[in-house]
């Protein structure tokens, strides 16, 4: 055991040296340097938000909602809402926690379910981790560990495939290239380069991403087995590819109880009791706008027109669309998800310790209704009023 884990440290310091030689000839600044969270959303102060936050174990405290600043008419109301847009599955799979205390769970919260297009957040989630060991950054080029993508991509870069960014074209198998359909940074194509940007994170960690995860995030933070399984999408040289993009068989699967600690890490910056499982500075940079509202779409009228300028590193954020409006004005600017198709979404709302998760394979909603969730649930300000857009 301690001759593969010298072997291992060996191979990461190599890789280290690598990839900062890399991002040296990029020309780039440091990434610590570079814009945090949105402006205008300050935290709350690390003392105060800790005296009001508290952390599982084997399972959720729980406690009434008026107990944590929540009416219960109003939280009523919230999932009657979620009843009447979401479709068949309703509330069968939500759970609402604010300082770390659940406040309602739905009778199915413990059966893991495909969570479609949240698996990139866990990516994301990997990205950050080896980010954290001084393995890559988002800058590092992703050919460094892809050869194969090198002569029609030597420029293309993580953060590049973590924000569709990247002009990445494919045949049959996301993992043979064809030339790009546009340059690096210039357009907004949401696609399956996840499943590239997964390929080049495993070959970094030299480990599937699933056993990463579940060795620095999921087992301290009580994610069992059970709980979740991270889809291998290929298997190549020894290693197991866990899908990037989500889709059946590669993608995660996990329950709404195990998916709220999950966002629960993220609401508690990172820190799980008194330990920093993953960098404030890798949430501060993932989980702000990385793309800019003028970004062009790749298709005009395809679904994702509105992402540029709220999407970060494989995270939903609430940065401005291109139309200059916020998709959920009655939460916080810094309000983020992991969002998934068929109605697949995990909420985290730092300025409120709360996370909302909602788990279904049923109707495709417009993102935008969530917010009605939000002005009922809205701790600062219970009697809001709906604003009309």
């Amino acid at each position: 055991m301690s001759e593969q884990r010298s072997g291992r440290t060996a191979r990461i310091l190599l890789i280290t040296a690598v990839c900062l030689i890399a991002t040296h000839s990029l020309g780039s600044s440091p990434s610590e340097v570079l814009p945090a969270r949105a402006a205008g959303q300050p935290d709350s102060a690390p003392s105060e938000r800790e005296d009001r936050m508290v952390f599982p174990g084997e399972a959720w405290a729980v406690a009434t909602p008026e107990s944590q600043g929540i009416a219960s008419d109003r939280l009523d109301k919230a999932l009657a809402h979620l009843r009447e847009v979401c479709g068949e599955h309703g509330t069968d799979k939500v759970v609402i926690v604010r300082n770390g205390y659940v406040l309602w769970q739905g009778p199915k919260a413990d059966e893991p379910f495909l969570v479609w297009s949240c698996t990139k957040s866990f990516l994301s989630t990997a990205l950050g981790l080896l980010w954290d060991d001084g393995v890559v950054t988002p800058e590092s080029r992703a050919a460094l560990w892809l050869p194969q993508i090198a002569e029609h991509y030597p420029d293309v870069t993580l953060e590049h495939l973590a924000t569709f960014t990247s002009g990445y074209a494919h045949e049959n198998d996301p993992l043979k290239p064809a030339p790009p359909r546009y340059a690096p940074g210039e357009a907004f194509h949401y696609s399956k380069e996840s499943d590239l940007l997964a390929a080049a994170l495993t070959r970094a960690a030299d480990q599937s991403l699933e056993a990463l995860f579940f060795e620095r995030i999921g087992e301290p933070i009580g994610i069992t087995r059970k709980d979740m399984d991270w889809g291998e999408h290929t298997h190549r040289d020894g290693l197991a590819f866990n899908g990037g993009s989500g889709h059946p068989g590669g993608g995660v699967a996990i329950n709404a109880l195990a998916m709220a600690r999950f966002g629960w890490l993220m609401a508690a910056d990172g820190r799980w009791k008194d330990k920093q499982l993953i960098s404030q500075r890798y949430l501060d940079y993932a989980t702000a706008p990385r793309t800019a509202t003028d970004l062009p779409p790749f298709k005009p009228d395809a679904w994702y027109v509105s992402l540029p300028g709220n999407y970060g590193l494989n995270w939903w954020t609430n940065g401005p669309m291109p139309d200059g409006r916020r998709r959920w004005p009655h939460a916080p600017n810094h309000t983020f998800a992991a969002q998934g198709n068929r109605n697949n979404v995990c909420f985290v709302i730092p300025e409120w310790n709360m996370v909302i998760v909602r788990l279904g394979h049923d109707r495709i909603i417009d993102m935008a209704e969530y917010d009605e969730v939000f002005r009922l649930l809205d701790p600062t300000n219970p009697f809001q009023p709906r604003r009309q857009e």
